[in-house]
Formats: C-alpha cells, structure tokens, sequence
C-alpha cells in the first residue's frame, strides 16, 4: 500500500467538505445526505459484542450509519466519521453482515434488501485504513482529539480544567 497516495486521497477528500461550524456530527450527516439526494440516518444502537462498533448499511432508499451507544461521545463521533469516510471515499466492498445480525439489527428488513454493509474492522485493508485517516483528519479539521473532550456541562468542564491543570 502507498501511504502518501493514501494520505493525499484523504487530504483531497477532505479539503471537498464543507464542515458545519461548530461541527456538529448530526448536521454534518445531514447535509451530506441533502447534498447526495439520497437520506442519511444515524441509528445508535446497543450493537451485540460480535458486531463492529459501526456499520454502514446501503438499502434501496437511503444510508444508515449504525453506531455503538455504549462508548463515549467522541468515539461515537469517530465511528461516524469513519462510516461516512467508507462513503466518501466511495468503498463497496466490505466485511459483509451476516444474516443472522442482520435481522438483529434491522428487523424489520429483510436481509435480502441490505445490499451493501460496511463495518469496521481490524483496519487492515486499505479502505479500513483510508476510512481511519480520513475520519481522524475531520476530527483534527474540526477540533477534536483526545486533549479536547466535548463537554456541555458547565460544572463538569470545570472540574475538567481542574483535572487537567492539576488544581
């Protein structure tokens, strides 16, 4: 795999995109859904220990990006992200979902009806790692990383910034 050609596809891709200010993942998701004429549903979900943390599902309508609610809010963001990125980048193959967890997730469809469904794996294909680097590189655009948790709560950001300069 060529690294750069990887990078300068993310970076290509990623000077394309018109990120709401502030960044919010939600309306990001749906613009992107308006501006592809084709709706994007975001499902959180309490996804089985054998799923991935995040799916992509493709059906006839429209795109669902199905993440894990158990986790935190900027993984959740990441894991978005890097479905979207799958989008974006314009992936179609992919792990697959079984049938099985199909109809776990998606009862009312048939399994027959999800054409296309990507998950996230152990990021060892290229697209994994393409989808990776270009979710990690909104988030840096955007202002997210590890050091700077989203809080909305005044109290609980103040006890962060205490935390964090060691009061």
């Amino acid at each position: 795999m060529d690294f750069a050609a990887l990078t300068e596809r993310c970076r290509t891709t990623l000077a394309a995109l018109d990120l709401p200010r502030p960044f919010d993942v939600h309306a990001f998701c749906e613009r992107l859904g308006r501006d592809r004429d084709r709706p994007l549903s975001l499902l959180v979900m309490d996804l089985p220990p054998d799923a991935p943390c995040g799916l992509w599902v493709s059906t006839e309508e429209r795109d669902y990006i199905v993440y894990e609610r158990a986790t935190t809010p900027l993984h959740q963001e990441h894991i978005i992200l890097h479905e979207v990125a799958h989008l974006l980048c314009g992936h179609v193959e992919g792990a697959g979902l079984g049938d099985e967890h199909a109809r776990r997730l998606f009862p009312s469809l048939s399994p027959g009806t999800v054409r296309r469904v990507l998950g996230r794996g152990a990021y060892s294909s290229e697209e994994e790692q393409e989808a990776e680097l270009l979710a990690s590189m909104i988030l840096q655009r955007v202002g997210r990383t590890r050091r700077s948790p989203r809080v909305t709560d005044p109290d609980a950001a103040d006890h962060l910034r205490r935390l964090e300069s060691g009061i």
